[in-house]
């Protein structure tokens, strides 16, 4: 635990070891705006399953089965139905751009009542709708689900979540969805807003379709004024778009995730002159049981048995340890792995440093 940089420290050299500046193609770094992924939903029914569904204490699975049988011309009162092999379901859906009807959609099923688990079932044909109230697909077919949920005699055996599982290509997508590029100018939106990143993409734009033909509306937007030749064909001028590289500037980060003691630390985190003072301070506290007995003098009292804590720190013997200016990745985790310290203490030392203005970079806990 001692070695830092085989345990701990994660290093990734964003830019690499050469001194050339690394690149990145526009389709990499921006996404067109107005030509996204749709979320859908929908509410369903899955029947088939083995005495694992919903009980009569979710009514409103009663209530869904009475009004799809009401609708086949069968009339049962909800309260009259006693079923554990029907479980109501959401269900959701990801619509990808310029999907075409008759596509198929891959889709996910998850439990709303109290079904232990869905393996088995059949997903009842369920519209699924957008934002916008409409239906763009229709969902039904088997469900699969990674895992299991055994209960014999009181003895239950159970593998990863039963409650939820997918049904591949189990959608149909019955509305073509195809946003129109052709009513202005086009906007790149950067998956990371950076304000370098954005000058550099439209000046490689106006390179080469000419003056004009780009600029950078804010460190997230550059707008792309198509030119005369593209505007009937805008896909065409997004293919050659797609293939321009650009410098990407680097941010500088730290990322800390305090569950598993993991640190990643990118090639332009820089390290200012700072001191370490760094002790580990250890505290156990033991719990036992004493007998307590009255005085032999005393005329009242009883014996009892009384717990007793017990506690000892030790502090360890820290020393003050330099760290140096550093230029690069390397260089600043030698200078952290001088202190041989544990992850959990490392986190805590960066944390600090950052709080002191040690270091030049963004820091982020997970």
């Amino acid at each position: 635990m001692k070695t830092i940089l085989g345990l701990v420290l994660v290093l990734l050299a964003l830019w690499g070891a050469s001194s050339e500046a690394a690149t990145s193609k526009v389709r990499e770094l921006t996404q067109v705006q107005g030509v996204r992924d749709n979320e859908l939903f929908g509410y369903g029914l899955v029947v088939g399953l083995s005495g694992t569904g919903d009980t009569e204490r979710v009514f409103f699975t009663s209530q869904s089965m009475s009004g799809m049988l009401a609708r086949l011309g069968i009339r049962v009162d909800a309260r009259e139905i006693r079923s554990r092999n029907v479980a109501a379901v959401m269900v959701t859906a990801r619509l990808p751009t310029f999907s075409r009807q008759g596509n198929r959609l891959d889709i996910t099923v998850s439990s709303m009542g109290n079904a232990r688990s869905l393996s088995g079932g059949t997903l009842l044909l369920t519209p699924l709708l957008a934002p916008d109230g409409q239906v763009y697909a229709v969902g039904q077919g088997a469900v699969q689900v990674g895992g299991f949920d055994v209960r014999r005699l009181g003895t239950e055996v159970a593998k990863n979540q039963t409650a939820s599982g997918r049904v591949p290509s189990g959608a149909i997508i019955e509305k073509t969805f195809s946003p129109d590029l052709t009513t202005g100018p086009l906007v790149l939106g950067l998956k990371r807003a950076d304000l370098a990143t954005a000058v550099r993409i439209a000046a490689a734009i106006e390179k080469k379709y000419g003056e004009g033909s780009a600029r950078a509306l804010d460190p997230a937007a550059v707008q792309v004024n198509p030119p005369e030749a593209y505007k009937a064909q805008p896909l065409i001028l997004l293919a050659e778009l797609e293939q321009l590289e650009v410098e990407v500037n680097a941010r500088a980060r730290i990322v800390v995730n305090e569950r598993t003691g993991t640190v990643v630390a990118g090639e332009s985190v820089r390290l200012r002159p700072a001191t370490i003072a760094h002790g580990g301070l250890q505290i156990a506290i033991a719990q036992s049981a004493i007998v307590s007995q009255p005085s032999p003098m005393a005329r009242t009292g009883t014996t009892a048995v009384v717990p007793f804590a017990e506690v000892n720190a030790s502090e360890g013997q820290g020393k003050a340890v330099p760290l140096p200016a550093t230029a690069s990745v390397e260089e600043l985790a030698k200078a952290l792995n001088t202190l041989g310290v544990t992850p959990r203490d490392l986190i805590s030392i960066l944390q600090a440093l950052h709080a002191a203005g040690a270091i030049d970079a963004d820091l982020e806990v997970m």
